[in-house]
C-alpha cells in the first residue's frame, strides 16, 4: 500500500467518523477530533464490559472465576496464555529485547554513540496498546503480528523498559484497509475485547499487585480510554494500582478550570512529574501548520465547556521545551514513507559514515509547548533547524491536512517520556 492510498484511506476514515460534540467522551471534537483509528466510534460507548455488548469473547476469553484475591482473580484468558499473542512481554524473546542503542548526531554532524539499557529490576510494569498500523486486507487484524506491529511496539514502547516490565498485546485491531474501504464489516468491540482480555490475563496472572503505567497512542488511546473508563475507575483496587496513563494522540477532554471530568469521572490530569493516578495526553502540530477550523482532527472537543488536555512530559518535569525524539533508521515496507527520513539525521548523508545503530537522535532540534488557538489545545511543535549545518532540517511524520505530526507524537518526546515514567514510577513506589 503506497502512501497516496494510505493517506486517501485515513482521510476517508476521518470524513465517516461522527461528529462527537459532547466534549465529555474520548469521541469528542477530534471526528472533528479523534483519530480515525477510531473511525468516529467513543472510546466509552456502549458502556460496559465488551464481553456483554455484542464483542466476539465467547472463544476467546475464559470467565471470571470466583475466589482468589485481587481484581479478576482466577482469570485464565484462552488466547493470551500463548506467548506470540503478545508483541513483547518481559519473559519472551522478541522485538522489544533487540538493540535500542541511538547515534546522537550534533550540530557540527558528529555522532556519539548512547547505548540503551533496561532497568534490572524495574518497580513497575507498562501495559502498552499500539495504533492502527496493520495493513492486513480484512476489516479487523489477524493474530499474526507482522512488521508493522512490532515496529511500532518498538518505536513507542521498547524504550520504556529503562523502568518498566513491558507487556503488550496483539490485538485484533481496526485495519488501515478497512478504514479506506469504509468497510462496515470492521468490529470495534472485537478489538477493545482482545484488549481487555490481554489486560485481564496480565492483571490476574503476571501483574502479582504492581503498579502499571497504561500506554497508547491513536486507536490504542482509544481501547485504554475507554478501559480506563469501565474497568480502573470502577474497581478501587485497580484505580490505586494505576501508576498514570498516557493517552496520546486522541482527544482527551476535562472542564475549563479544572483537573478532572469530562472523559473521566474520577481520573485528573497529572499535575506534575511526582503525580500519580492521573492522565498524560497531547496531539502534536507544527508551529508553521497549526490545527484550522475545517480540517484539523485533533486538539478540540467540540463543547465550548471543554478543552483537550494537553500535558506534555516536558513541563511536568519542568525542564524547559527541549524534545528529545528518538527516530528509527530502517523502517519496514510501506510504513517508511511516514516514517523515514531520507538522509536519517543528515540533510546531505555523503561524507558522513553511515548511522550503525538502529536509532538516532538530533539534540536541539525540536521543541515543544502546550498551546491554545481558539478551539484547539495541542502541543506546537517548533524546529530549530540551522540550515549551514549537516544536519537534516525536518523530521518525518506528517501524514495529510488536519493530522499533524500524529504518527510521530510519542517518537519526538521519547527521551522526555522515559524521564517522566522514571519520575511516575519513583513516586508510585514511594508512596
Amino acid at each position: 500500500m503506497n502512501r497516496l492510498v494510505l493517506t486517501a484511506a485515513l482521510l476517508l476514515a476521518a470524513a465517516c467518523g461522527d461528529d462527537g460534540n459532547d466534549g465529555s467522551t474520548a469521541n469528542n471534537g477530534g471526528n472533528n477530533g479523534t483519530d480515525a483509528a477510531n473511525n468516529g466510534t467513543d472510546a466509552g460507548n456502549n458502556g460496559g464490559d465488551a464481553g456483554n455488548n455484542g464483542a466476539d469473547t465467547g472463544d476467546d476469553a475464559a470467565p471470571d472465576t470466583p475466589g482468589g484475591d485481587g481484581p479478576y482473580a482466577g482469570y485464565t484468558s484462552e488466547n493470551y496464555t500463548d506467548p506470540d499473542k503478545w508483541v513483547c512481554r518481559p519473559d519472551k524473546d522478541d522485538i522489544c529485547d533487540e538493540s535500542l542503542d541511538a547515534t546522537s548526531v550534533d550540530t557540527a554532524g558528529t555522532g556519539t554513540n548512547e547505548p540503551f539499557m533496561a532497568a534490572a529490576e524495574p518497580g513497575i510494569d507498562c501495559f502498552y496498546v499500539y495504533p492502527t498500523v496493520s495493513l492486513d486486507g480484512t476489516p479487523n487484524s489477524d493474530w499474526s503480528a507482522t512488521s508493522e506491529e512490532p515496529f511500532v511496539t518498538q518505536n513507542q514502547a521498547a524504550r520504556l523498559q529503562s523502568f518498566c516490565r513491558l507487556y503488550a498485546p496483539v490485538y485484533r485491531q481496526v485495519t488501515v484497509t478497512a478504514l479506506f474501504g469504509g468497510d462496515q464489516n470492521a468490529d470495534r468491540e472485537l478489538a477493545y475485547a482482545d484488549a481487555l482480555d490481554a489486560f485481564k490475563h496480565y492483571i490476574a496472572n503476571d501483574n502479582d499487585g504492581r503498579g502499571f503505567l497504561l500506554i497508547g497512542h491513536s486507536q490504542g488511546t482509544g481501547v485504554l480510554t475507554r478501559l480506563v473508563q469501565e474497568e480502573i475507575q470502577t474497581q478501587p483496587e485497580l484505580a490505586e494500582r494505576m501508576v498514570a496513563a498516557w493517552l496520546i494522540g486522541l482527544t482527551i477532554a476535562v472542564p475549563e478550570g479544572e483537573s478532572v471530568g469530562g472523559t473521566f469521572s474520577t481520573v485528573p490530569v497529572c499535575a506534575d512529574a511526582d503525580s500519580t493516578g492521573c492522565v498524560v495526553s497531547y496531539a502534536t502540530y507544527r508551529a508553521t501548520e497549526p490545527p484550522a477550523q475545517d480540517t484539523a482532527l485533533f486538539g478540540r472537543t467540540g463543547n465550548p465547556q471543554t478543552h483537550a488536555v494537553c500535558v506534555t512530559p516536558m513541563e511536568l518535569l519542568g525542564e524547559g521545551p527541549a524534545l528529545e525524539g528518538y527516530f528509527p533508521v530502517d523502517v519496514p515496507g510501506a510504513l517508511a514513507a511516514f516514517f523515514e527520513s531520507e538522509g536519517g539525521p543528515y540533510a546531505d548523508p555523503e561524507g558522513f559514515d553511515p548511522i550503525e545503530t538502529p536509532f538516532y537522535r538530533m539534540p536541539g532540534l525540536l521543541e515543544g509547548r502546550c498551546k491554545t488557538d481558539g478551539p484547539f489545545t495541542y502541543m506546537e511543535a517548533t524546529l530549530l533547524a540551522d540550515p549551514e549545518d549537516p544536519r537534516a532540517d525536518d523530521i518525518a511524520g506528517d501524514l495529510s491536512p488536519g493530522w499533524g505530526l500524529h504518527l510521530v507524537d510519542m517518537n519526538i518526546a521519547m527521551g522526555n517520556l522515559q524521564r517522566l515514567g522514571a519520575r511516575q514510577a519513583a513516586a508510585y513506589l514511594a508512596r
